[in-house]
């Protein structure tokens, strides 16, 4: 499980980056050159999907939780805003939920 959240958590930061470098480009103005290193970390993104063993909506439903947790630590981390209280609470929802889809036990 540890694995399997470890490599959510390093896919989100991919998929992160390749929105994040972008959005660097389109909204504050820097280089266009962004856009290399953003369509990289995309294409890494997906590819970082493809390594989980279970159906792919199960894993796309799971990664979301993470995701959100992710993005919650880029919000403090990189833009600087600490997240709130409520932040943290819906965060926590998004990942019990994750916990939920991955350790559910399955009929063959």
């Amino acid at each position: 499980m540890l694995k399997t959240v470890a490599l959510f958590a390093v896919t989100a930061v991919a998929e992160i980056l390749g929105c994040y470098l972008p959005y660097l480009w389109l909204r504050e103005g820097n280089s266009a050159w962004l856009l290399v290193p953003g369509a990289i970390s995309l294409a890494l993104f997906a590819w970082l999907l493809s390594l989980h063993p279970t159906a792919a909506g199960r894993v796309y439903a799971a990664y979301g939780g993470v995701y959100i947790g992710v993005a919650l630590l880029w919000l403090w981390w990189v833009d600087g805003i600490r997240p709130t209280w409520w932040d943290l609470l819906g965060g926590s929802v998004a990942l019990v939920g994750m916990a939920i889809i991955m350790l559910a036990p399955r009929t063959p």
